[in-house]
């Protein structure tokens, strides 16, 4: 057989099939491809007019009781869990053909979606977030300092959604909010995660077919920075904010669009540390304690969530330090929910960084390989590269309170060890720009709590007043 007459497999070489959700409607087709071998993808044709909903008219689901969409997600959460349709295990599926994570982590994120649908985690955001569920389903009168009379609403918006791809749950949380809010949302799929935010819209769907609230869902995918779609969606005559998520790009591209009358609302890019005192090597207990807490904290999502920890400090002895830096190292690559034991070789930029480390022991030393199975590099001053795939930078300092001239406005979660200790540092951190301090091993987000310096749903709605 001559080499012409070989031909591929169309199942292998075809790309990958992305739909789009309109208005709670899946949306399938062959239009443009994009990406490259092994993560090329197709999307149905897009249809900008088809992603907005005209003014004035109100969103369709800006009536519904609260009660309602609690009661319609708490039942979306039950379609995604028993999947009968298959829709969730595709997206899966799909998503583990992608590459960005390992198969068992990525099991594990789609298998917890349909838990993230829970009435009494809503209720609290609600009411945390917004103040009760009564400003969401009309007017609260307020008493003034005037004795004026006055009516306060968390009037629902339309906002278009830049979301990130570090993880299904993005797009989850995103659909909690929207619809608990009552507005309309156009989720921008990320080129990393095309197929979660799908799937949740269609359990909506599934769940109360011809649903308001599914209705006021859309889904599709674009090139980020295609000025051809964004000159056309970006604008205040169709959406009152843009949310987005991800790096320096993301946002700088959303800002460009922002003037009056379309607001931004930033999930920044972050970073997070530890600080852990010199009370952990008290007991082999304690060390033990906060070597499994600082691995967990250190391997988030595979060290791809704004939350996981980077750079840990920690008081005590150089031997001491080695010590805690040996058992941190030995805890790196094992599995956990939220992160995946198969190893991912570490990035080549980060082992030539840490090669030339090696050679200088008098001020370094380094635990691991560079297969990805957890890597730690203890420094006098912190690294001037980003440690990812599982790298940890412990920073050995005099008084936890000298670490804190590397915090800034950029650093999200800061992990403390011990928690009594978190008293007294955190006021210090928040001055410095800190967004989260919580006790070493927590670093997983808790819902209704600010995120990133500010409550979402707060932000997901105007706030109008009725007044005389």
């Amino acid at each position: 057989m001559t080499p012409e007459a070989i031909t591929a497999d169309p199942a292998v070489d075809a790309p990958m099939r992305v739909r789009h959700v309109v208005k709670g409607q899946v949306i399938e087709g062959d239009g443009p491809e994009y990406g490259r071998d092994p993560n090329r993808f197709t999307t149905p044709p897009l249809d900008v007019s088809a992603l907005v909903w005209p003014r004035p008219a109100p969103s369709p689901a800006a009536d519904v009781p609260v009660d309602e969409i609690i009661d319609l997600l708490v039942e979306a959460g039950e379609v995604l869990k028993r999947d009968r349709s298959g829709a969730l295990a595709e997206a899966m599926e799909r998503s583990v053909a992608a590459g960005f994570y390992p198969r068992d982590l990525v099991e594990r994120s789609f298998a917890y979606l349909g838990h993230m649908f829970n009435r009494a985690s809503m209720e609290f955001m609600i009411e945390q977030e917004i103040g009760g569920k009564d400003l969401l389903d009309g007017w609260r009168e307020v008493a003034t300092p005037s004795g004026r009379p006055a009516k306060v609403r968390a009037f629902p918006c339309r906002l278009l959604h830049v979301i990130a791809g570090n993880s299904p749950g993005v797009a989850a949380n995103t659909v909690i909010r929207g619809a608990l809010t009552k507005g309309v949302h156009l989720l921008k799929l990320p080129s990393n995660e095309l197929f979660s935010a799908p799937a949740i819209i269609a359990a909506l769907s599934e769940a109360a077919p011809g649903h308001p609230v599914a209705k006021s869902f859309s889904a599709a995918y674009w090139r980020g920075g295609d000025e051809a779609v964004e000159s056309m969606l970006f604008r205040p005559q169709y959406f009152d904010k843009i949310v987005a998520w991800g790096g320096e790009s993301t946002i700088k591209g959303a800002l460009k669009y922002v003037g009056p009358g379309l607001e931004l609302v930033a999930f920044d890019p972050k970073t997070s540390i530890s600080m852990i005192g010199r009370e952990v090597f008290a007991s082999d207990e304690a060390l033990e304690a906060a070597a499994e807490a600082g691995a967990h904290d250190a391997t988030l999502m595979n060290q791809q969530a704004c939350t996981s920890s980077r750079y840990q400090f920690i008081e005590g002895s150089i031997a001491d330090i080695d010590r805690y830096c040996a058992r941190l190292q030995a805890k790196l690559g094992e599995g956990r929910r939220s992160s995946s034991a198969e190893p991912r070789p570490i990035p080549r930029n980060i082992r030539d960084e840490v090669e030339g480390l090696r050679d200088m022991e008098e001020f370094y030393r380094v635990w691991g390989g560079y297969e990805g199975r957890g890597l730690v590099v203890r420094s006098e001053e912190a690294v001037d590269f980003y440690p990812e795939g599982k790298v940890v930078n412990v920073v050995a300092v005099e008084r936890l309170e000298d670490a804190i001239r590397h915090v800034n406005v950029a650093t999200q979660t800061v992990g403390v060890y011990p928690a009594e200790r978190k008293a007294t540092l955190r006021n210090a951190l928040a001055s410095a720009g800190a967004q989260r301090i919580v006790t070493l091993g927590a670093v997983s987000p808790e819902v209704g709590l600010p995120h990133d310096g500010f409550y979402p749903l707060h932000r997901f709605v105007r706030w109008v007043n009725d007044e005389g």
